[in-house]
């Protein structure tokens, strides 16, 4: 479930800002999981029940699959990918033992991979990833939020793919379980704007599910959708496994991990991470929360 980091392309000379994911409703067919009968009362699981059922998606270690509980069904709602056979589901179930009704089974169009190659362009030595958002410490120090599978194995990084123009060194990276990297500004001359697409990013925060998000990367641009689930785990395969995400309609591609997940009133919500589909006919995409990775390196937005 890997994927190779895209190859720089020539050519980009975008300004340095920040970046996001947008819009592509998911294509998901729901694959019933209870069996039970019309004027069955729905069995109703307790949060100890909910969790141990998340621990056993979890336990199964199905790559391609993303989990979180829906508080409003009292169910674990499991978003499966394209490469996950039946076989597969059927583990999952068999691991929930008892308490497999409160699975929900959904499929999704594609494959979920990390999405490296990004709102502007930002080069490593091999690679292309998004600025997600620019941020600053309390002693007046500059540096940008990306994803951490951008960041993890990345020392300089590059405006531009001839690398003639340095931003700055990685100084943070948190890969797997998180995705949140951080870069501090070596380059005095870079003009680093607090904006994410044309939005002033103003404060950080978290969205609550249903929220209207937009993202910017340096593959697709600007892009829109709904927040579907909080707190979700996803499983890349190779031991991938990232928790806390956001999960989104906003469609991605690859390139665009790192980008600026954000709201119309300027908040910063996160950082692409990877999920599955593409900006033409739309896709499941993660983000990592960006107030975990703001709290963890001590800046903040501006």
């Amino acid at each position: 479930m890997r994927i190779k980091r895209t190859t720089p392309r020539s050519g980009i000379s975008r300004r340095i800002r920040l970046t996001a994911v947008t819009t592509g409703l998911v294509a998901a067919a729901a694959i019933a999981v209870p069996n039970a009968n019309a004027s069955d009362t729905p069995t109703a699981f307790s949060a100890s029940e909910l969790k141990s059922v998340s621990n056993s998606v979890l336990k199964a270690d199905i790559p391609g699959t993303a989990w979180a509980v829906d508080s409003k069904s009292g169910r674990v709602v499991v978003t499966a990918d394209s490469t996950v056979s039946q076989a597969e589901i059927a583990k999952i179930k068999q691991q929930a033992g008892s308490n497999a009704d409160a699975l929900t089974i959904k499929r999704t169009n594609g494959k979920f991979q990390k999405y490296i190659a990004g709102g502007d362009a930002i080069y490593a030595s091999s690679w292309r990833c998004s600025l997600g958002f620019n941020v600053r410490d309390s002693a007046g120090n500059y540096y940008f939020l990306t994803a951490g599978h951008c960041t993890d194995g990345a020392g300089t990084w590059w405006s531009n793919s001839s690398h003639s123009t340095t931003l700055g060194t990685t100084s943070g990276s948190s890969f797997p379980t998180n995705d949140y990297g951080i870069v501090r500004y070596t380059n005095s001359s870079v003009a680093k704007a607090g904006t994410a697409g044309n939005t002033d990013i103003t404060s950080a925060g978290t969205p609550s599910v249903g929220t209207t998000v937009t993202r910017d990367g340096s593959t697709t641009g600007i892009h829109s959708g709904r927040v579907t689930a909080l707190n979700a785990t996803v499983n890349y395969g190779g031991g991938d496994v990232v928790y806390g995400m956001i999960q989104t309609t906003v469609c991605a591609e690859p390139g665009d991990s790192g980008g600026s997940l954000y709201g119309t009133n300027g908040v910063a919500y996160g950082l692409t991470s990877g999920g599955s589909g593409n900006c033409s006919s739309g896709g499941t995409t993660f983000f990592q929360p960006v107030v975990e990775a703001l709290n963890a390196y001590g800046v903040s937005v501006f």
